[in-house]
Parts: C-alpha cells; sequence; structure tokens
C-alpha cells in the first residue's frame, strides 16, 4: 500500500506588512498551532509543513514556485488570518501548478463577547480577509477546494483529508509508469484513447510491453521463491485439497506463483504504478494472470483488464485515496442484472481479477476452468463483498475531452451462495435505482470497465476531477435524467469553449 505520510501539504497564511510585527508575531504563532492541532488530528493522512506568513508579491510568488519544484508537496492549504491585498497573490497564482485548498476558518471558534475590542477586530479578520482572496481566485478561474468551519471541528479536518488524499493521488500519478502486457482487446472502443492527451493531462506515461518480456521475468523465478509463496497461500487462504500439495491440480498454483513473482519483479524493476493484462495476449504464460492480479491490486497497484490503461490509472488513483482507510477498492465490471421490480441489482465481477481488499471473510483459493486464453486453467480467489456504501467511478476519452462519472451505490448481501459461479462478485444495488443509474451511466458514454470503492466517497472523485481539470458527472439518490441530459449538453458547451 502506498504511505501516504511520504507527501505533505504547506500551510500558507496570507497578511499584509500595515499591521506591525506584534500583530504579525501574533499571526504566526496562530498559524503554528492551527498547523500542529491539524498534524495531530488522526483524520490527516499527510504531513502539514508551516510556512512563514505571507506579506508581500514576492514572498508569495517565491513560494509557489518552491512548491511547484517540492517533490513531496501535494499542494497548499491557505487561509487569510488578516486581511491579505489579493493583488498581492496573482503572480503567485498564475504559476501554481499544484492543488489549493482555501480553509475558511478562524483562529478562535467564538466570539468573545465580554472582552472583545478593536485589537481583536484587526487580527481576527478571516470572516471578510478570506473573502477578499477568494474573488481572486474566481476571478483568474483557479480550481481549488473551498473548506469552511473552524479547524478544530471533525468535519473540518475530513474535508481537508479527502482533498489532501486526492491531492496526493494526482501527486502520485506525475511521471507514473503504466505497463501495458499486449494491447488492447481487439475491436472495442472504450479502452482505446489518446495515451498522450492523458500524459498532457494526468501525468502517466503509458507503454506497451511484449508479454515475452514478462515471461523472461517469470522464467527466471527460483523453486525456492515459488515454495515460499505456496506456503503463503496456505496460510492466508482456504486453499481448495485439488490445489494443495499433492493435488492433481497443484501444478498450476505452482504456476500461477510464478507468474505472481515474475509480475511484480517487472513491476518493481520498472517501477511501475499500474498495469494491464489482456486474454488476446498470453503468449509464453502458461495462464492468465488472475491470483496475481487479485494480490498486488491489494499491494496497491491499479490493474485493466483487456488492455484498459485507463481504468488501471484510475483504480491506482482511488488506491492512493484510499491509503488505510477501511474497505477495499479494485477493478470491476457490472456484469449481470437482477431486474426484479421488488428490487433491481447488480452482479459485479470480473472473469478473475477482483482485489482481495474487498472480502468479507476469508477468501477460498479454488480452480476452475476458464474459457477464453486458450491456456492452462487458473487458480483464483473467492469471496463475497460486505454490505455497505460504495462508489463505481469511471474516466472515459470522449474525443475532445476526458470525463470522469461516479455512480454512488449500496452492496448488499447475497441471497444466496451462489455454489456454481467461482469468482469473486459483488452484488449493490445503484443510486437512485438501476432504471435510471444505468440510463444515466450510458448517456454519459460510461464504460463497462470502472474502480470500484467501498473506502471513499464521491467526494475525493470531485476533488481529483477538479485538480484534473477535467468533468465529473454524478449520478446520485438525486439524480433526474431530463436534468442530467441537460447537464451532459451545458457541459458539452462549456468544455468546447474551454
Amino acid at each position: 500500500m502506498v504511505d501516504l505520510k511520504k507527501f505533505e501539504a504547506w500551510f500558507v497564511t496570507g497578511s499584509q506588512d500595515l499591521y506591525g510585527d506584534e500583530t504579525l508575531k501574533k499571526v504566526a504563532e496562530h498559524s503554528r498551532e492551527i498547523v500542529s492541532g491539524l498534524s495531530r488530528s488522526s483524520k490527516i493522512p499527510i504531513r502539514i509543513e508551516i510556512k512563514p506568513v505571507l506579506i508581500s508579491p514576492e514572498e508569495i510568488y517565491k513560494l509557489c514556485l518552491e512548491a511547484n519544484i517540492a517533490k513531496n508537496c501535494i499542494g497548499l492549504i491557505t487561509w487569510m488570518h488578516t486581511f491579505s491585498p489579493a493583488k498581492m497573490w496573482i503572480a503567485g497564482l498564475k504559476i501554481l501548478q499544484k492543488p489549493l485548498v482555501h480553509l475558511h476558518t478562524q483562529f478562535n471558534r467564538d466570539i468573545p463577547w465580554d472582552s472583545i475590542d478593536m485589537d481583536f477586530m484587526n487580527l481576527n479578520q478571516s470572516a471578510h480577509a478570506d473573502r477578499e482572496f477568494g474573488f481572486i481566485c474566481s476571478r483568474m478561474h483557479k480550481p481549488r477546494k473551498v473548506i469552511v468551519g473552524h479547524w478544530q471541528e471533525e468535519s473540518v479536518q475530513e474535508k481537508l483529508a479527502i482533498w489532501a488524499r486526492a491531492a496526493s493521488a494526482k501527486l502520485d500519478a506525475q511521471n507514473g509508469k503504466i505497463a501495458r502486457f499486449g494491447d488492447n482487446m481487439r475491436e472495442v472502443a472504450v479502452t482505446e484513447g489518446d495515451k498522450v492527451e492523458a500524459q498532457i493531462k494526468f501525468g502517466y506515461s503509458v507503454n506497451t510491453y511484449a508479454t515475452g518480456d514478462l515471461v523472461n521475468y517469470i522464467n527466471s523465478i527460483s523453486v525456492a521463491e515459488i515454495n515460499m509463496l505456496i506456503e503463503e497461500y496456505e496460510q492466508r487462504y482456504i486453499v481448495t485439497k485439488a490445489l494443495r500439495k499433492g493435488g492433481e491440480r497443484h501444478q498450476n498454483l505452482r504456476d500461477a506463483a510464478k507468474i505472481e513473482l515474475g509480475l511484480k519483479a517487472f513491476l518493481e524493476e520498472g517501477n511501475f504504478i499500474a498495469f494491464t493484462t489482456n486474454f488476446q495476449d498470453l503468449y509464453g504464460l502458461t495462464q492468465l494472470p488472475g491470483l496475481s492480479v487479485q494480490r498486488l491490486m491489494a499491494e496497491g497497484y491499479g490493474f485493466g483488464a483487456e488492455g484498459d490503461w485507463k481504468t488501471s490509472a484510475l483504480v491506482r488513483a482511488m488506491k492512493v485515496m484510499s491509503g488505510d482507510l477501511k474497505g477495499g477498492t479494485s477493478f470491476m465490471e457490472d456484469y449481470t442484472y437482477h431486474l426484479d421490480p421488488s428490487g433491481m441489482k447488480v452482479l459485479g465481477a470480473h472473469m478473475l481479477e477482483v482485489c482481495e481488499t474487498l472480502h468479507e471473510n476469508q477468501p477460498s483459493l479454488e480452480i476452475y476452468p476458464l474459457f477464453v486464453g486458450g491456456k492452462d486453467d487458473p487458480p483464483r480467489l473467492i469471496f463475497n463483498a460486505p454490505p455497505g456504501p460504495a462508489i463505481n467511478v469511471t474516466i472515459v476519452d470522449m474525443g475532445n475531452r476526458f470525463h470522469m462519472i461516479v455512480n454512488e451505490i449500496t452492496v448488499v448481501s447475497q441471497d444466496t451462495q451462489l455454489p456454481k459461479l467461482p469468482v469473486a462478485r459483488v452484488i449493490w444495488m445503484p443510486k437512485p435505482n438501476l432504471e435510471v443509474a444505468a440510463h444515466a451511466w450510458i448517456l454519459a458514454g460510461g464504460a463497462h470497465h470502472f474502480s470500484f470503492s467501498q473506502a471513499i466517497t464521491s467526494e475525493y472523485m470531485e476533488d481529483f476531477a477538479e485538480m484534473n481539470g477535467i468533468e465529473c458527472l454524478l449520478i446520485n439518490k438525486s439524480t433526474n435524467i431530463s436534468e442530467f441530459k441537460k447537464e451532459l449538453r451545458w457541459n458539452d458547451i462549456y468544455y468546447s469553449l474551454k
């Protein structure tokens, strides 16, 4: 998993030089106390580094320049304690390339009714000072998140944490590498896309590697390494008898372990953050990677089946955002429907590749025929996902832009055990219902692949979309098809003009 503690946000307080040294010392003292409090919060997953109070255009410009090139800086947390004339911020904001969050707070929570005087008023001006800063951001069309409330409130810290996780995912993608083993599935439209534009927009590069290159890594794995991984499987999962040592399908499990070790070695040596496979490009492999994909996703790698690099990158981004949060994140596909009018549901799965972080109980490691790819049967982990709220997210290339579609859903328990379905699976009810959700998803051009998460919410994705300058279409309990169609038309005009 990605360690979010390696990332840092810079806390930036704005003021001016008219107030004198004593006032500016007090501003700096208050800023340090706020940063100390936020840093102690269990909600905030990254480090917060305090910066000196900024009182001139030159200081602001220099700090924004430094933030742009700071390796671990995810962005700026800005706060205007006293009045900070916003023209001072223009040069800095023009060059700032990192995400920005505007924390509209004040040091004190309550007005000290009995003692308030003009000294207090001159020091604590956030109520109107932040509006001056807000104006220049809007005037310059600067994307940012605005959080309103007292900095000690849990709800404020939660919103700041969401922004921090989304900004961490954005930084993680900069210069990130995605490996495609083979091309995408033949004749499929939605898994195609403009990889050059994606690198310009999101920062990651996508390149194809011959499956034979991967096979060379797999063939270099030793028997001892395979034996050690087999032991881990047997300790961690409920392994079916046929796959255990002496079982008639044990060699299939050894082949799966060898693929996992070789694939991991390839990704680690190349410093990749995500990868794709394709059952039509398996030259030299004994079986389609399945178990290895399930386990590598659990380690934080992004994945997309059938060469789907956009979903692979998205899974990685959502893995970074979810970090150490409760709940899993996985590559997913809506496979088939339950269209009973009393409760329409979706059964989500894939041939093999569902991340084990979604498991409700101990996964079982089993083997069944796979009727695509023309290779040996691959072992796979089988489990159910726990009930609760979740989101499905996809990013698609619409030709003139990328856009994101988010559907809020509720995972439900299985009515039966599905004894003959040999895959990991999730059953959910989309919001507001299947009829409207599927209608809206299809109108928006949503893909059949997506990233599913029970760890994060739609707010994370809205923040992430805004940071990357892409459209975000939300399908939730309030979605109305007539209004959704209008939103699509308005967005077409907006992004065409932009």
